[in-house]
């Protein structure tokens, strides 16, 4: 059988494009009230995983595959007051600075309406990389409901690359007792037979060390075995979208000129705890990096609006 030479680079790309188009379940509520006690009744459901949680910080991860389908659910507790984060999060803008903590996201930007509207993400390697050799990836935005004790974020888009779509993300919050906050983040597409195929070429070499959360068993010796594949792949890809979220939250009590570089090290740090599923380059190579894509973000947004509209 002919095997095409550029076969290896040809899988990576997939395989790392399909990984970081990342998704919510299918049926988001357009019902606050139901939207809210569905997500009171998962905080009771999942509270006593959230206090013994592996991951030492009240943090608590699930996912499954089906069929074409590939989910994951992050449930977790910020220690900011639910106005603060409904505040933050319902704005286009700020999720563009969220996901960008992410080392292979490149660069965000946005346009459109108020609670509605599209991001652009430009996705590449872990290491710099400029917008202009990224691929662009574009999400519609919509702020589903919003009460005084609920909030509802949708992005979703509808064709991916290489035969995958239905690419979504969710995020749900509601209060908590003491100024805190429950949040639920979820991640769902559909992938195709092409896709399957590379990716199972992926995870059986180059990425076979790569490991998820998601303890599956133990090896001869008693250590977990965690999960791999596609499911390891957003389980890890979760928790770096969560912690970009907190990390973006923490430093709003200072000045804004201080608040990108706050937001970097701690994202930094915050993932150094899980060296084994997170870290791939040191801190000093991931602020080197981000510090530079910031500005590559910041020069795409201002080119968007001195575009005049048609």
């Amino acid at each position: 059988m002919y095997i095409p030479r550029n076969l290896t680079k040809t899988v990576l790309f997939i395989v790392s494009a399909v990984i970081l188009l990342f998704a919510a379940p299918a049926s988001a509520a357009v019902n606050p009230v139901s939207g809210e006690t569905a997500l009171l009744d998962s905080y009771h459901r999942n509270s006593v995983r959230l206090m013994t949680s592996s991951f030492g910080i009240p943090l608590y991860l699930e996912s499954f595959e089906k069929g074409d389908r590939v989910h994951v659910d992050v449930y977790g507790i910020f220690n900011n007051r639910f106005s603060t984060v409904a505040n933050v999060l319902k704005i286009p803008a700020n999720w563009c600075d969220i996901v960008s903590l992410h080392p292979n996201v490149k660069a965000c930007t946005y346009g459109g309406q108020p609670g509605a509207g599209l991001l652009t993400f430009y996705i590449g390697s872990k290491n710099y990389q400029s917008p202009e050799n990224a691929r662009q990836v574009v999400y519609h935005y919509r702020h589903v409901a919003q009460t005084t004790r609920y909030l509802d974020i949708l992005l979703n888009a509808e064709e991916g690359p290489f035969g995958t779509n239905n690419h979504k993300m969710r995020f749900e919050a509601l209060p908590l007792d003491g100024g805190k906050t429950f949040v639920h983040v979820s991640y769902e597409y559909s992938d195709s037979a092409a896709i399957r195929l590379a990716g199972k070429a992926y995870f059986a070499t180059l990425g076979k060390g790569k490991a998820g959360f998601t303890v599956t068993g133990t090896d001869k010796n008693g250590k977990p075995v965690y999960v791999g594949g596609p499911r390891g792949a957003l389980e890890r890809n979760a928790v770096r979208y969560y912690f970009a979220i907190q990390s973006f939250l923490s430093p709003l009590r200072y000045q804004e000129t201080k608040r990108f570089s706050m937001r970097i090290s701690q994202w930094y740090d915050l993932t150094s705890r899980y060296k084994k599923q997170l870290i791939e380059q040191n801190k000093k190579e991931y602020i080197a990096s981000k510090t530079i894509e910031h500005k590559n973000q910041l020069m795409l947004q201002s080119r968007i609006a001195l575009t005049p509209s048609p």
